[in-house]
């Protein structure tokens, strides 16, 4: 199997265009098309976790965070990002990230999480805007079928949880072939009248580029009339954080020791509101999520769990909500078996193995 292969279900899964624009998800060391053994999943990749993939005899780490977010202007060895970029290239060994694109999938790192807490009723915090388009073709009416067909098994035709979603109508289509075209129907320099279809059918913009081309190869002329517009509608499957409910009501300390037994953190910090409330609803964002604080008591969760609040930021609770702060690698550990497990049902028969090694840099006492 070569790496391509699992960079190209990766980000299927997760589309790259999906990633925040400060992100460097993707193949940050090594060749596409080189062979690979074995895949070392962790959430960070640090000097020691190549030490263990070189243990292990895996040639390609995966990774959640980025080792490189900045560019580079030398790599001598100064810092830790540099070292371990050089000892990943001394040992032939090459290293994917999927961060943020992971993150703002409905099925993605979130997702885990409220899936751990036994969260009902899914959705996205805050769906993202701007990453759905429209497309209108026209087709002669015996062949609009099996070109739509084509398109919705491609990813067209999604709105929320509903698809095959499309609009028609029946019209003339117009059009005279010159002298150098291969008309389907017709002849050149002759008028043609035909009746055809106007179909129109949302699709993901991180799929344009497959759809255009499955949309060619399926449709009869040999010159397809399509338009493609940029859409403002959100994307409910696209966006930060996610939210949810629980089966039950519960109290606030019943709730955060058993979030904090779930998380596995010996710690959590967290505001409480001067009138007691029970937990119902309740928003997640892995990673630094602070960000969505405003979102989360827009959305009326009874709780927002996420990490890296400032000091200052607790009081922007202001008694509408609590806040959960149970540590960055604590509300993202478990994307190591988000990975694992995706990659294990793809291809059950190549060797994915899971890092033994807490690379969290912070320590409690």
């Amino acid at each position: 199997m070569k790496i391509e292969q699992i960079v190209n279900y990766l980000e299927s899964v997760a589309p790259l265009s999906l990633q925040e624009d400060y992100d460097n998800s993707g193949l940050i060391v090594g060749n596409k098309k080189n062979i690979i053994q074995s895949a070392l999943i962790t959430l960070d990749c640090t000097e020691d976790i190549v030490d263990e993939a070189i243990q292990k005899n895996c040639n390609l780490i995966i990774a959640h965070h980025p080792i490189i977010f900045r560019g580079l202007k030398k790599i001598n060895g100064k810092n830790y990002i540099e070292r371990t970029i050089i000892k990943a290239i001394k040992n032939d060994i090459a290293i994917y990230a999927i961060h943020t694109n992971l993150d703002n999938v409905i099925n993605g790192v979130n997702y885990k999480i409220a899936n751990l807490l036994e969260l009902q009723n899914l959705s996205i915090l805050k769906p993202k805007k701007n990453q759905l388009s429209n497309l209108v073709f026209y087709c002669p009416k015996k062949y609009a079928s099996s070109v739509r067909k084509e398109l919705f098994d491609k990813g067209a035709g999604n709105i929320g949880f509903y698809n095959n979603c499309s609009f028609k109508f029946t019209g003339q289509g117009t059009f005279k072939p010159l002298l150098g075209s291969n008309p389907f129907i017709g002849s050149v320099g002759k008028l043609q009248q035909k009746e055809e279809e106007c179909i129109s059918l949302v699709f993901p913009k991180y799929l344009q580029k497959d759809i255009i081309k499955v949309l060619k190869e399926n449709h009869p002329y040999e010159e397809v009339a399509y338009q493609v517009y940029d859409l403002e509608n959100v994307y409910q499957h696209i966006g930060s954080g996610i939210i949810g409910n629980l089966s039950n009501e519960t109290t606030i300390t019943d709730f955060l020791k058993q979030l904090k037994l779930t998380m596995s953190t010996s710690c959590i910090r967290y505001t409480e509101p001067k009138k007691r409330k029970n937990i119902y609803k309740v928003a997640i964002c892995g990673g630094s999520g602070s960000f969505l604080l405003k979102d989360a008591i827009s959305a009326d969760a009874d709780i927002f769990i996420s990490s890296d609040f400032k000091y200052h930021e607790f009081f922007d609770a202001e008694d509408k909500i609590v806040i959960a702060d149970i540590g960055h690698y604590e509300s993202e550990q478990f994307t190591k078996e988000l990975i694992f497990d995706m990659l294990k049902e793809k291809f059950p028969k190549f060797a994915v193995q899971l890092s033994k090694i807490n690379t969290n840099p912070i320590k409690y006492i």
